[in-house]
Parts: C-alpha cells; structure tokens; sequence
C-alpha cells in the first residue's frame, strides 16, 4: 500500500466524532482556510451548491445557540462552529445565476448553455425535484459535511457532525426568515481535549465483505 493510502486510512481511522473540545486551542487561519475551500469545491448535483456556511464565531451567538443544541458544548467550545443551511425552494434565478457565472468563468457565447438551463429548470424547479427542493438541497449540504470532515482528518483537525440541534430556533436566531435558506444540521471542529475519554474507544464498524458488495 503506498504512503498516500495509508496516509488517509490512517487519518480516517484517528478521526471520531469528538465530545470535548480544548477551548483553549484553534485553527490556524491557513488550515482554516483549507478546510473552508475543501466546503466551496464540494461537488453538487448540476452544481448548483444549494445551500450556506454559516461561520458563529461570535461567543454571544455559540452561548445562544447552545440550549437549542441539547446543551452539547461542542457549540461553544470548538475553535469554529458552522452552521449548514439548505435552499428552502429553487427558483429560475438560482439557475440563471450559474448560467451566468459559468458563462464568464468558461468564456462562453451567450446562449451556449440554454440546452442545460432548460434541463435543469425541468428537474431542480418546475420538475420533481423542485417539489422537494429542501429535501433535495439538504442532501448536497450532506455531502458537503462529510467532505469537511474527511478533509479536516487529513490535516489533523478533530470534527463533530452535529443533527442534535432545533433547526427552527436556529433560524430564528441566526436570522434566517425570508433568506431562502433553512438549517439543517451544524459541525464543530478543533481539537480534542485530552480528558476526552471517547478518543481512546474502539472504532466501531462493521466489516469490510458486510457493507462492500462486488457486482
């Protein structure tokens, strides 16, 4: 097995969904940053990235939060808190505005991707999938949590995907009414405190030939 493979089974292996965070230890800014690329590259259906990061660093926020997160301190003490938000309904204009934006960055002729905007209008916002448009962009918010985690164990940053959380109260303190946007889950990230006795439990899965299926 090369270095690269054993390198990120190794880092897959280490990573776990971190209960206590060393409030005292952050990020640095370049790894930071990485991690926040590692969201913006993720891919999405058409691509059309239906959703938001929202980034708390205000302390007053996380505090806010917290009750609304089953008191799990994750919020308030990780170095970076993100909220994952989802479209709450596709509309033309999300598909003009990357018809637009890949049209400027390809240097295309106008018009040149009509073909593709009607196809996408006819699924993700006149067609079955604007029927559930929140479902189905909560499911590329998905994608992108498990992108920022796998990312962030590379680099050695620990990660908690969070659902316990009450998505209404989030917006409503996050002020997200009328945004077009909702939440739908949260991730914290950091770095384990050493009394955190989760870090030395087994990694639980099952094996290989129960869950990899050859066809």
């Amino acid at each position: 097995m090369s270095n690269q493979n054993t390198q990120l089974l190794t880092a897959l292996n280490w990573r776990y969904a971190t209960k206590v965070f060393d409030a005292n230890k952050k990020i640095p800014a370049d790894v930071w940053q990485t991690l926040e690329q590692s969201l913006v590259l993720t891919p999405t259906s058409y691509g059309l990235q239906p959703y938001k990061f929202l980034v708390i660093n205000d302390p007053a926020k996380r505090a806010e939060l917290l009750p609304h997160s089953w008191n799990q301190h994750q919020v308030v003490d990780a170095s970076h808190f993100v909220v994952f938000t989802a479209r709450t309904e596709m509309k033309e204009a999300d598909v003009d505005k990357l018809i637009k934006r890949t049209t400027d960055l390809r240097r295309l002729p106008a018009g040149a991707l009509n073909a593709y905007r009607g196809m996408m209008l006819s699924n993700v916002v006149n067609g079955p999938r604007g029927k559930i448009a929140h479902e189905w962009a909560t499911r590329q918010a998905y994608i992108a949590l498990g992108n920022l985690m796998t990312c962030a164990a590379v680099l050695g940053v620990d990660a908690c995907p969070m659902e316990g959380l009450n998505p209404p109260e989030y917006d409503k303190i996050l002020n997200l009414a009328g945004s077009g946007y909702a939440t739908v889950m949260a991730c914290a990230l950091g770095y384990r405190a050493a009394e955190d006795k989760n870090a030395s439990l087994a990694k639980v899965r099952y094996e290989t030939k129960d869950l990899v299926q050859y066809v």
